[in-house]
């Protein structure tokens, strides 16, 4: 950024406050508004972002920055009646950075800038103590050895541990001042060496390196890593805090401590923290010393103890919130050096919010704002014990969250079989595909060695709230062995494993399972009550309640069967956005669909269509009866027809043996040749969706007509049903057209034949970027419309979403080409500007056209306030992601609503 002369780059503490996070980053803007407040705080100022922006971008700092610097050093110097590296009575000050974002141990700090070898005697005499004057200059030199002139920190350590060992002590405090200068003469060799220079004995130099070192770290490996990982913004720059030192290492009366106004763990009301006698800055935190209970406090110095008691309580009325605070204790004086709003677990998050209303310091609408989907799924997640012992096999994609326990079974066959006798097994294969879909719903959970967080296993599991772990590379999957291995183990089937699909962990041997009882409270297995568990589910429950009474959106659940849709109903379903009819053709059923692909003539096509018909209609009636009085969008069939086929490789070795053994079977010899025929070498851009209705005559056509006779079936039953048709892989409106004819002829004919009138609306799904940029034209015949965005996304993309994340998204990932998967996240700039253009257009043909989401994103919540804001109607998901729906359906709707206010 250009440097503008007029522009402000140093503020005095007492010229801030909290709402300038970006200007003086978190830590400046909190110490300004302590500082408002009448809190004890140290003197200081706070360079600003936009200084370190300026030399971020022209590797200088600011033309002006020096002189309000001195401006300000000078009033401060003043203040304190002390100056900056003089040698009798020398004021000291540290140098923090500060982003607006909180991130704990990122970026850089310097403690006790100004002392060199005349001003360290002058401190020794003013404070009356030779030993802390001795240890702050060790201190002094360690910090800016590594920070400023970035030598490597074992230098100063095992410096440090030598000079242990010889004295024979075994923590730092046992060591004398003489001991003390000994070691300082050691660092600034040390310096001297490894920084081809002299330790800086002029105060000012100190200080403009140190600044100039804060700016810098801005941009530090660790620190690009960690905004990666927590989404932070690499512009934002980081603030620097010049505050003048306060000294917890001058004695036993003397100390530094961390403290927490509520339990960051559990959210309980109570005193929490750390506390460490004659100790400085990062003592606490470094862990150098056993640090003692804050309560402990009112023991050793009691008056100080009330009056942080009261502090903290002025601090969290103040920011109506937890708060996280840093103080130091100088020989009774008790000095604030820091306070933010502080990080806190899910369950924490929840019983705060609602404690925090209760107590009147905040509203519903503001308590729904503190917590998080993220938070929640977490909850709704079974866990490891975390103190249990295990043994780490290796490590996948974190597929679909949860703790599951079983025997290894290596196909599905097994698993239903063991799981009908009453053990609980873990599938693991190499890749799951549709025919694993019964093994899938009998394990406790699935493991494959490939594939990503959007491969079949992945979607499939998270649908039913099955753990998965996927793409474990380091895992050798052999099926036909019925074994695993793993470097020099071998698991055999029937051997016990356990996976993490919230870590991608993968353990042998039996981990213990903590139950999630956020999850039995969805599921109306629990209530609130007065135990802790009870306590955390009354405070989700009102949570939630508001929420579902702002949100605009209705959450839908993405389910294929009575059961899903039993369960997503429990869980606060607003009816069926996605049923999947290609589970419908599989298991028993698979023989029909082979001869309606191996049939010759119509006649033939017709028989195996009028087969399938009455399982298909029962199918559809259970459904409409589990969902009764709610919509249900089904989808006709959707992938390629040969994924219905036996695998082309094992069926070509089938017949080459028979052939060999001249026994050939007709039927495998006509299946290969369709195998053969249905091959294509992107099957996911070929023959499927709405292609499959165009080309294979009668299919669609009789799907149609089971969801017809079906709910024409449940009507007459006085039942509700609510059908919805949609047309998968649309690109051009006249597929739709042709399509919507022969559904329209389809569903009079029912009407006709049952006696009812059915209000069966047809639309179609949104996946492909022509279907987007013409949905004006598709909007003609679609009465509603229903994102894809798995497949709109791949398509976008051009990415395969079953082979991309295994092979190169971690990498782009780490290079920040990505801050997070556009299959977990959507896409705003690209995948949602078509989603965007594809509203504006349908809606402007149709004004009541209904529109909604079926893909991953529907459940993810960064997604979920994209599509409140481009004015979705709802959005489906898979049913243990309902609950994480509505709550950010409420969140955006409470925070558009604010927005608005404001």
């Amino acid at each position: 950024m250009s440097e503008n002369k007029d522009q402000k780059f140093v503020y005095d503490f007492t010229e801030g406050n909290r709402d300038l996070k970006d200007l003086l980053g978190g830590k400046g803007a909190n110490l300004a508004e302590m500082t408002n407040l009448g809190l004890p705080v140290p003197p200081g100022f706070t360079i600003t972002t936009e200084a370190c922006k300026v030399y971020l971008e022209s590797g200088t700092a600011p033309a002006a920055l020096r002189e309000e610097v001195s401006a300000h050093l000078a009033a401060l110097e003043a203040k304190m009646g002390k100056k900056l590296g003089q040698s009798d009575d020398p004021l000291l000050v540290s140098v923090r950075s500060g982003a607006k974002f909180s991130m704990p141990g990122m970026m850089d700090t310097v403690l006790n800038i100004g002392l060199s070898d005349e001003s360290v005697a002058g401190l020794a005499a003013q404070a009356g103590n030779e030993r802390f004057a001795w240890d702050s200059y060790r201190r002094l030199v360690q910090m800016f050895g590594k920070t400023v002139l970035g030598i490597e920190g074992e230098l100063f350590e095992d410096a440090l541990d030598e000079a242990k060992a010889a004295k024979k002590v075994a923590v730092d405090t046992d060591l004398d001042a003489a001991d003390l200068k000994k070691l300082v003469k050691v660092f600034k060799k040390i310096v001297a060496k490894e920084a081809g220079r002299e330790f800086p004995q002029d105060a000012r130099e100190q200080l403009d390196l140190a600044v100039e070192a804060v700016f810098k770290s801005w941009n530090t490996d660790r620190a690009k890593l960690y905004r990666r990982q927590e989404r932070i913004p690499g512009d934002l720059g980081t603030a620097v805090n010049i505050c003048s030192m306060v000294f917890g290492n001058l004695g036993p009366d003397s100390g530094t401590g961390v403290a927490f106004t509520r339990d960051p763990a559990s959210g309980h009301a109570g005193v929490y923290g750390d506390y460490l006698q004659n100790a400085q800055g990062e003592d606490v935190v470094a862990g150098i010393r056993n640090t003692v209970p804050l309560a402990d406090l009112e023991t050793i110095d009691k008056a100080s103890y009330d009056q942080l008691m009261t502090i903290m309580t002025t601090l969290e009325n103040h920011y109506k919130d937890l708060c996280d605070i840093e103080f130091t204790i100088e020989r009774g004086q008790l000095w604030m050096l820091q306070t933010r709003v502080g990080k806190r677990t899910a369950g924490a998050a929840f019983r705060i919010a609602t404690q925090l209303v209760d107590q009147g310091l905040i509203d519903e609408a503001e308590a729904l704002q503190r917590v998080t989907g993220h938070q929640l799924a977490q909850l709704m997640f079974p866990r490891f014990d975390e103190g249990a012992k295990t043994t780490l096999l290796g490590r996948g994609i974190a597929a679909s969250p949860g703790a599951a326990v079983g025997k290894a079974v290596f196909d599905s066959y097994t698993a239903v079989k063991w799981s009908r006798s009453g053990e609980k097994v873990i599938l693991i294969r190499r890749e799951t595909n549709p025919d694993d879909l019964d093994g899938m719903i009998a394990s406790e959970g699935i493991l494959t060695s490939r594939g990503g967080k959007t491969s079949h296993a992945a979607v499939v599991a998270r649908g039913m709230g099955k753990t998965c772990v996927c793409g474990a590379e380091e895992l050798d999957v052999d099926t036909k062995r019925r074994r695993m291995t793993v470097g020099e183990t071998v698991i055999e089937e029937g051997d016990v494993v356990s996976i993490d699909g919230s870590t991608g962990k993968v353990y042998l041997g039996e981990v213990p399972v903590v139950p999630s009882p956020v999850v039995e409270y969805f599921e109306g297995r629990m209530h609130a009550g007065a135990d802790d568990a009870d306590e955390l589910v009354a405070a989700v429950h009102r949570i939630m309640a508001y929420a579902d009474r702002v949100r605009r959106l209705r959450v839908r659940a993405n389910a294929d069967n009575a059961e899903d849709a039993s369960r997503a109903r429990r869980f606060g379903a607003q009816g069926i956005g996605l049923c999947r009819t290609e589970h419908m053709f599989l298991g028993e059923r698979r023989e029909l669909v082979e001869r309606l692909i191996l049939a010759d003539t119509d006649e033939e096509r017709d028989e195996a269509l009028s087969a399938l018909l009455p399982l298909q209609k029962k199918d559809f009636v259970e459904l409409f009866e589990a969902m009764d009085g709610l919509p249900v969008t089904v989808r006709l069939l959707d992938p390629p027809l040969h994924e219905f086929l036996p695998d082309i490789t094992e069926l070509s070795v089938r017949v080459a043996l028979a052939e060999a053994r001249q026994d050939a079977n007709e039927n495998d010899l006509r299946l290969l040749q369709a195998v053969h025929k249905l091959h294509e070498q992107n099957p996911m851009l070929g023959l499927r969706g709405v292609r499959l209705g165009l080309v294979i005559p009668g299919l669609f056509k009789m799907q149609v007509r089971a969801i017809a006779e079906a709910a024409a079936e449940r009507k007459n039953a006085k039942g509700d049903p609510r059908a919805e048709i949609m047309v998968p892989l649309v690109g051009t409106v006249q597929e739709l057209e042709i399509v919507r004819e022969e559904a329209d002829q389809v569903i009079a004919e029912v009407e006709a034949a049952t006696g009812t009138s059915l209000k069966l609306t047809i639309g179609t799904m949104i996946e492909l970027p022509r279907a987007a940029l013409t949905a004006a034209q598709i909007a003609e015949a679609a009465q509603f419309f229903s994102f894809g965005t798995n497949d709109l996304t791949q398509t976008v993309w051009g990415f395969s979403r079953d082979d991309v994340e295994a092979s190169f998204f971690t990498a782009y990932l780490e290079k920040g080409i990505f801050g997070v998967s556009p299959f977990e996240t959507i896409d705003k700039d690209g995948v949602g500007s078509l989603v965007r253009h594809a509203v504006e257009q349908g809606r402007a043909t149709r004004p009541d056209l209904k529109l909604g989401v079926c893909g991953e994103h529907g459940g993810d919540p960064e997604s979920v306030h994209f599509f409140h804001e481009v004015g979705l109607d709802y959005v489906s998901c898979s049913p243990f992601r309902i609950p994480v729906a509505r709550l950010e359906a409420g969140r955006a709707a409470a925070e558009s609503k604010g927005s608005d206010s404001r």
